[in-house]
């Protein structure tokens, strides 16, 4: 099968190790299904993998890709995957299973033609969502989706402020927070994705770091060193800092005497759960709400999706279609 993976790491330049080549199709052993990809949408957690991070070199070549949404062959049913992987027999939250992982951590990847994942893995595609639109939600929606309605605790009429807002789950967390009647600020470094985000349903944007015009109840981060200052003041008494990625680094200033003296709170995030994940979909049946795709590209252009990525020229999904 075709399949788009890692044949080597590279943390300066990680598309040097990334291959776009034959693998053999997978087999899926007892509990598990085979599923025939339609479409797969990229994460940063693909650079990730390519840079060596989360990775051993013994487990080389591994396959790319944490979503997909596809033709469940044990069933012919339409259906997306849902990319944490429990240990047999796990029970509790998904997220908090100290032996998961993701798809193209243990487990090979989703970029490829074929995908195999435990059948507890699969959950119906709805009809009027595309395989494109799919393939964008147990990842980036999924995450957006448990930072917002999860862990942030914020109700219906206060105020949030997305950080990043090109990125996928950053582009998410707008659409869904406006849809779910949040007062919605977003930073971006460009006047072009200031605009992105007022088109997918900020009611302001601004400079990354700019003086918001009142403090908010939560921010939603994704991008770490570059903005966690930003986050930290702009928050009111009380407020919440939830986060879910570090693209610029992890270590940030703590500032723990605002922290402490403003009774702030820095929540962790992580992905989301089977249920949650059918939870989203219901959101997005209710609200007519729909992925925003930057671009669809053949699964042989992989290389130029990734390097937009990690360029930062995109604003929403980048989605590889077999």
């Amino acid at each position: 099968m075709r399949a788009v993976y890692a044949e080597s790491f590279n943390p300066d330049d990680p598309l040097a190790g990334l291959v776009v080549g034959e693998r053999p199709d997978p087999e899926p052993p007892d509990g598990w299904t085979r599923v025939a990809v339609r479409a797969a949408s990229l994460n940063h957690h693909d650079l990730w993998t390519l840079r060596g991070v989360g990775i051993k070199a013994e487990q080389l070549p591994m396959i790319l890709g944490c979503d997909a949404a596809g033709v469940d062959e044990a069933t012919g049913a339409e259906v997306v995957v849902h990319a944490v992987i429990n240990q047999p027999g796990w029970t509790g939250d998904d997220t908090v299973d100290p032996k998961r992982s993701l798809l193209s951590e243990k487990h090979q990847g989703s970029l490829a033609e074929y995908v195999i994942v435990p059948q507890r893995n699969v959950i119906p595609k709805p009809a009027d969502l595309s395989f494109a639109e799919s393939a964008c939600l147990s990842t980036a929606w999924l995450t957006a989706y448990r930072m917002l309605f999860t862990k942030s605790g914020l109700r219906p009429g206060q105020t949030v402020l997305v950080q990043g807002s090109g990125g996928g789950v950053a582009t998410a967390c707008i659409s869904m927070a406006r849809a779910a009647g949040l007062r919605v600020y977003a930073t971006a470094r460009t006047a072009d994705k200031q605009a992105r985000a007022l088109e997918l349903g900020a009611h302001e944007a601004f400079e990354s770091g700019a003086r918001l015009p009142e403090k908010v109840d939560a921010v939603m981060e994704t991008v770490g060193e570059a903005t966690y200052a930003h986050s930290a003041r702009s928050l009111k008494p009380g407020g919440r800092i939830v986060i879910s990625g570090a693209t610029s680094g992890p270590n940030p200033p703590a500032d723990l005497n605002r922290f402490f003296f403003l009774q702030l709170e820095l929540v962790g995030s992580t992905m989301g759960t089977k249920a949650e994940l059918t939870d989203l979909i219901a959101f997005l049946a209710a609200t007519g709400l729909r992925p925003h795709i930057d671009r669809t590209l053949p699964l042989e252009q992989a290389g130029d999706g990734l390097a937009a990525m990690a360029s930062g020229e995109l604003v929403g999904k980048i989605v590889l279609e077999t």
